[in-house]
């Protein structure tokens, strides 16, 4: 059917409003395509979330840049759009409404993906129950984890596997 990693982030997205959670889901199932075989409309859905976690934080410049890149790749990915339970039209309509609001330093407003498969939909309320989420509840405003997350995360394993990554090529360099 649907991606697992997709599911979650719809459940992200749409539940929790955790748009750097949905980053981190999508992110990690791009990757797992070889370089020149990645799909480049998960992209479009990875931007789309943080031009939601920047226009959450008031940061509209960050918002504008990624949320006109998001609408631009996803404008031409119709079929692959489609293929995921969206549709491209109302989809491609709303980015660009949301981009007028990043655009005018509007404040962040909760939006509703336009899914239309309704076993999609079915599988993230499955979902959203098991992790206690509302599935289409407004963001948490006040929540300053979620809100700043980037900052406020543990970061360990993050920086344990760059300093690996520094010992590893300093042991190959001699």
């Amino acid at each position: 059917m649907y991606p697992e990693s997709y599911i979650d982030y719809l459940t992200e997205f749409h539940g929790a409003r955790d748009y750097f959670e949905c980053h981190e889901i999508l992110e990690e199932h791009w990757k797992k395509d070889p370089p020149g075989k990645r799909k480049i409309y998960w992209v479009g859905l990875i931007q789309l979330a943080v031009a939601l976690y920047h226009q959450r934080r008031n940061n509209f410049t960050g918002a504008k840049r990624l949320m006109a890149n998001s609408i631009r790749i996803l404008e031409a990915e119709k079929a692959a759009v489609e293929s995921l339970g969206l549709d491209h039209e109302r989809l491609v309509s709303l980015l660009r409404e949301t981009l007028q609001h990043i655009e005018a330093h509007s404040p962040y407003e909760s939006i509703m993906l336009p899914v239309t498969d309704e076993a999609l939909i079915e599988a993230c309320l499955r979902e959203c129950e098991q992790k206690s989420y509302h599935w289409g509840q407004n963001s948490r405003m006040t929540d300053d984890f979620l809100i700043h997350k980037h900052r406020l995360r543990d970061r360990t394993d993050v920086l344990a596997e760059r300093e690996k990554e520094i010992a590893r090529r300093k042991k190959s360099r001699g």
